[in-house]
């Protein structure tokens, strides 16, 4: 049976993976309590012994703002890790699967961005997670990179639940709209990493493929829309529920009850030690056209997951 280790699993995207990859093989479940990335001796040492068929990595730093006084750290876990990661699944002959940002990009520029496009970081944390990116391609062994973006769970710390807590306990949000990106669930990045595994064994032209992937629901949006979008929805949730004894209600940390106002900023009103690209959208043609996957809408997608609120 086919061994694969999953970094991370307490994550977002990790614990997904876990559900995703059950049918795929036998899964090994490494969360940092087990395995410390920054330890690149710790890292060598037992995935080597794991004798994985397939690594895959949802592990990283991602305290953007954070990072820009801890990228040592940062770039421990978002570079050299995934760079030995890499070389151990090339010594074994087994696949990589890592996870990579929009933020690799600066931004500064309209359209979609292609998995070829020049990048340029503007912050310590996509600095890192691109050395961890060509890290991997210098190994040479074979890997998937899947570049995601404003990845959101039922589960975690993200920007959706920041935004229905405060929601709470406030009337006026004020949230930025001059920053243009897709809203990615980690249910759906796990669908899709289950599916291109199934790729990769069933199609002899993807078998050997090895590349950078961008990996996110069609469309655009602000955080300002997504902020809104959510809400109305949760809102429309739970109001429902109360309108209609016996249906189920959001659990309460998901309940919006009364809709607040939500305001519309520019990013220059909203200061943070790191800065944010101001469009990350993706061009999707390659996972759609090479690997034959469809990307849904960004909001479908968004109603679907909150519907198990």
């Amino acid at each position: 049976m086919t061994r694969i280790v999953v970094t991370g699993s307490t994550g977002q995207v990790g614990y997904e993976l876990l559900r995703s990859l059950q049918s795929v093989g036998e899964i090994v479940p490494l969360s940092s309590r087990d395995l410390d990335l920054t330890d690149a001796d710790a890292v060598r040492r037992t995935l080597t012994g794991l004798k994985p068929d397939i690594v895959v990595n949802p592990a990283a730093y991602t305290a953007v703002d954070k990072a820009e006084t801890d990228i040592d750290r940062a770039r421990a876990v978002n570079a050299t890790a995934p760079g030995v990661m890499a070389e151990v699944c090339r010594d074994r002959g087994a696949l990589l699967i890592h996870y990579s940002t929009d933020y690799v990009f600066d931004g500064m520029r309209p359209g979609l961005w292609r998995e070829d496009d020049a990048t340029a970081p503007v912050n310590a944390y996509g600095l890192t997670k691109l050395e961890g990116e060509r890290a991997i391609a210098a190994v040479g062994g074979d890997h998937l990179i899947l570049r995601t973006s404003w990845v959101y769970s039922l589960s975690g710390a993200n920007f959706l639940r920041t935004m229905v807590r405060l929601a709470g306990s406030r009337d006026h949000l004020k949230v930025v709209g001059d920053q243009f990106g897709v809203p990615t669930p980690a249910s759906f990045i796990a669908d899709v990493t289950a599916q291109l595994i199934a790729r990769r064994r069933g199609d002899p032209a993807l078998a050997q493929w090895s590349g950078i992937l961008n990996l996110a629901p069609s469309g655009r949006t602000s955080w300002h829309e997504y902020a809104v979008t959510g809400l109305r929805e949760l809102h429309r949730l739970t109001t429902a529920a109360q309108a209609e004894p016996g249906r189920r209600n959001p659990r309460p940390e998901w309940q919006v009850a009364k809709l607040p106002v939500v305001e519309s900023i520019p990013a220059s009103s909203y200061p943070t030690p790191a800065r944010r690209p101001a469009n990350s959208c993706f061009d999707l043609d390659r996972i759609q056209s090479v690997w034959g996957l469809t990307m849904p809408a960004w909001d479908t997608l968004l109603a679907s997951v909150l519907r198990d609120a």
